[in-house]
């Protein structure tokens, strides 16, 4: 009997599923969940089975052509889960999909390009300079796919000149589907292939007498008698000096036996035996996290009683011992034979995360971020599948890895931005856990110094279970007497309970800047980060500045006509950052889409040479430290000093072991960094962000200044937090000041409520990208006027339309940005149904900029 299979096929802007049948080649291998290639149109395409059917929609099916993986790349709650997001997100069930997959292995149809042989023809038409681009670059490189063409020609619009060219007759193209990019990792591995006495006796006839190849290959043998099992031949090479040729000849003579070996790709690596020592030993808990700790156990124990658990929310303040929480918790999952996922919001804080787990399930926890190599990636995916690992760490897309036997998510900072995709597929990473975890069963423990409004509104509604850790942890006992002596310090600390010490969160100056501005002072450091900074500076410890801007200046305008250098892709205004290349040239960047010009010697709008940088930014911050303090040093810790795989690790780890007395850094300061010798942080500008027109913008605001004040003050030495303003009566600013989040949360609430914003409505996105700015406003009026009728037509007064209106961000990346916004209490609802090919669609976004 033939079987036939639903299938989600791997093609862009293709969103329904397909049916196909077995080839009896197939037959009982083929399951729900596994990576197969399959016909669609007249190409080969991937595609993931999604389950058996009894009978096909069509009346002629095709067969699936080739089996990619032996085993099911997806488990069963992952195929639920990737359905349940297509249709709560209005996004095809194809880009879920391929969200769960590994880097490389899983494959689009792609579109080959290749010169047409067509020599000595005459052009009858010029060629564009696009097309002769195009043309330069495939008689350089040859046949190329369109990602390459992509890559090799970044922000230029070469489609539709390639299809001209096509049309002319002077390109051909070809659908292809290339092979998995990744596979498993093997090395060569040799060993001794008879008795040591027998080998012994070879010794003589190894090589001409005298000669240094039988020098190399009795090295390599006298090496491999005193191993007791197979070792790589790399290793065999760099302990002996034999060459590959010595050991393919002494396997000719029997002697020794090389094979292929599986070798894992493990970016967890080694760690510090003194550390981990530290760290596996789990210390005794403060009466609050012990009250928090047996209501989560209660929690935990109900949900393996299948009884569905809401989740938990654990609101504790900076350095409270919330990640302590978090161990007991992965440590009950695992003893009871499950898994379970650790998510933190920044590529930059996982490796302490890392650490930590690492230490307390020593061999068993698993690493994935967008840093690692593909391989890397593909490794930690294969170990996880097959159930190897109990714990895996990682930013949002740790989340889709297929965890066969998942028992809890921890989501560390929950309020974390850094959790939402901010491009197609568009999710908040909580809103995945949370369905995630009540289609597995699992346990969702949600953690955070400031969490989200809308977070803390669905607890006090008791739709979520809410928890308190009011007060900071500074060490035991122990540890806090040893520092203190080393120091040299009478210590600050109070008693709290058992061997635990606290010590309350550092006291925030606030600094009118406009005052410092009336008394004189033009630095961008008041006088009172000055003098705080000179004393740290003295006494040996270290200090972290933070400003949420990159570069030397903010914006570079004319002071004749008052015009701004722009981005000529995205009208944002280009940033000062000195000198960047070998030519010593002066650079402008564009933070959003990396466009790059020297600095202008004339105003290009009325020809002054009255060009004049103005703002700043965290390498502006940098080296006013060092003018002003000779000899310190620096470390900065922004986007530019952290592209490179590792810089994260790098950056913390030298800061941590004192190479820098001064870390400057943009908002990856604010996260869960602990840094004992850090007594005073410097907020340069508390204002950034604090005026945008979102209604977000408050709330994300005070979280920064939080979180970044909460890294003071984290051992005996103390500390102080200076926080420098041009608005110190603001609300949001005197509660950051206070740590107070619960005056803030009340006023920030009654804004939302008046102006009827989420947690009181709910929010759907609609965005038009267009390259022409006619065009993009024409679509964009269209579907207003679409979605007005729709509105009437169901008569859906509880819901109102916003727009269509140009983004505050009105040019991105040369495209034009106009959208439309939805409010209601399910405006999500209204839209189930309809294509959106062209659109961007957000539901419940954190942002409408």
């Amino acid at each position: 009997m033939t079987t036939f299979v639903e299938i989600a096929v791997n093609v862009p802007q293709v969103t329904d599923v397909f049916h196909y049948h077995l080839s009896v080649e197939l037959e009982g291998r083929v399951h729900p969940g596994h990576l197969v290639e399959v016909p669609f149109g007249s190409r080969q395409v991937q595609g993931v089975v999604l389950r058996f059917i009894e009978r096909p929609a069509v009346s002629e099916t095709r067969p699936v052509t080739a089996l990619v993986d032996p085993l099911a790349v997806l488990t069963p709650a992952q195929l639920e889960l990737a359905a349940h997001l297509a249709h709560n997100s209005l996004s095809p069930l194809a880009v879920w999909i391929g969200l769960m997959l590994p880097s490389g292995l899983s494959q689009q149809v792609d579109t080959l390009y290749s010169l047409a042989e067509r020599p000595g023809r005459r052009l009858v038409k010029p060629l564009t300079p696009i097309q002769e681009r195009l043309i330069r670059l495939l008689q350089k490189r040859g046949s190329l796919r369109s990602r390459q063409l992509t890559l090799a020609l970044p922000h230029v619009e070469w489609q539709n000149a390639a299809r001209s060219l096509v049309r002319r007759g002077l390109l051909t193209t070809q659908s292809v589907l290339p092979p998995p990019g990744v596979g498993p990792k093997t090395v060569r591995m040799v060993r001794l292939a008879d008795s040591p006495e027998a080998v012994k006796t070879q010794f003589p006839r190894l090589g001409r007498a005298g000669s240094t190849a039988l020098r190399r290959r009795q090295a390599a043998l006298s090496f491999l008698l005193q191993e007791s099992d197979a070792v790589e031949v790399t290793w065999v090479a760099a302990q002996t000096g034999a060459t590959r040729q010595d050991l393919l000849k002494l396997a000719e003579l029997g002697l020794v036996e090389v094979s292929e070996s599986r070798a894992w790709r493990d970016p967890v690596g080694v760690l510090d035996p003194d550390i981990a020592q530290a760290l596996s030993i789990p210390p005794g808990l403060t009466r609050d996290q012990q009250a928090c700790w047996q209501d989560i156990q209660r929690g935990m124990e109900a949900v393996e009683r299948e009884a569905p658990a809401p989740p938990y929310l654990l609101h504790g303040v900076t350095g409270s011992g919330k990640t302590e929480i978090y161990l007991r918790a992965v440590n009950l999952v695992v003893t009871r034979g499950k898994q379970a996922i650790v998510l933190v919001p920044e590529i930059a804080l996982t490796p302490q995360a890392v650490q930590r787990f690492a230490s307390r399930f020593p061999g068993r926890v698993g690493l994935v971020h967008s840093q690692l190599s593909p391989g890397e990636r593909y490794d930690t995916w294969l170990r996880a599948r097959a159930g190897e690992l109990d714990v895996v760490v990682g930013p949002r897309s740790a989340i889709f890895t297929p965890l066969p036997r998942i028992g809890l998510i921890v989501m560390d900072e929950c309020h974390d931005d850094s959790y939402y995709q901010s491009d197609p597929p568009f999710y908040h990473t909580r809103e995945v856990a949370i369905a995630y975890t009540r289609l597995t069963g699992a346990f969702l423990l949600l953690g955070s110094a400031t969490p989200d409004i809308v977070d803390v509104y669905q607890a006090s509604q008791d739709k979520w279970h809410y928890l308190r850790l009011p007060a900071r942890i500074l060490a035991h006992r122990q540890v806090v007497q040893t520092q203190s002596q080393r120091l040299g310090l009478v210590p600050r600390f109070q008693p709290l309970e058992g061997q635990a010490e606290t010590m309350d969160l550092p006291p925030v100056k606030v600094v009118d800047m406009r005052r410092e501005l009336k008394a004189g002072n033009r630095s961008i450091f008041s006088h009172a980060l000055q003098t705080s900074l000179a004393k740290v500076l003295g006494q040996g410890q270290q200090a972290i500045l933070f400003l949420n801007r990159r570069g030397l200046a903010t914006y570079v305008f004319c002071r004749d006509c008052g015009a701004a250098l722009r981005c000529p892709r995205c009208d944002l205004p280009l940033t000062y950052h000195g000198v960047l290349r070998d030519d010593g040239a002066e650079r402008l960047v564009c933070h959003h889409c990396g466009y790059q010009r020297q600095m202008a010697a004339v105003c290009p709008a009325c020809g002054s040479q009255r060009i004049r940088q103005f703002g700043t930014g965290t390498e502006r911050v940098e080296a006013e430290v060092l003018a002003r303090f000779p000899g310190v040093r620096t470390l900065r810790w922004d986007f530019e000093t952290t592209r490179k795989k590792g810089a994260h690790a790098l950056i913390l780890s030298h800061f941590a072991a004192r190479r820098a007395e001064v870390l400057v850094g943009t908002q990856m300061l604010a996260k869960g960094l602990d840094l004992p010798l850090v007594t005073l942080v410097g907020v340069v500008l508390a204002d950034v962000g604090l005026n945008l027109p979102d209604y977000t913008a408050p709330e994300r605001t005070f979280q920064v200044l939080a979180q970044v004040a909460g890294r003071a003050g984290r051992s005996p030495l103390g500390g102080e937090v200076i926080l420098q303003t041009f608005q110190p009566d603001h609300y949001v600013i005197q509660a950051a000041a206070r740590h107070d989040y619960g005056s803030f949360y009340r006023q920030e609430l009654e804004q939302r409520r008046r102006l009827a914003y989420p947690p009181f409505t709910r929010l759907v996105r609609l965005e038009y990208r267009h390259s022409d700015p006619i065009m993009a406003e024409a679509a964009a009026r269209a579907m207003g006027e679409r979605i007005q009728g729709w509105l009437e037509a169901e008569d859906r007064r509880a819901t109102q339309l916003i727009g269509p209106v140009p983004c505050f961000y009105a040019r991105l990346g040369g495209l034009y940005r106009w959208q439309i916004v939805l409010r209601g209490p399910n405006p999500a609802s209204l839209l189930h149904g309809r294509t959106w090919h062209d659109w961007r669609v957000e539901l419940d976004p954190p942002s409408l900029l």
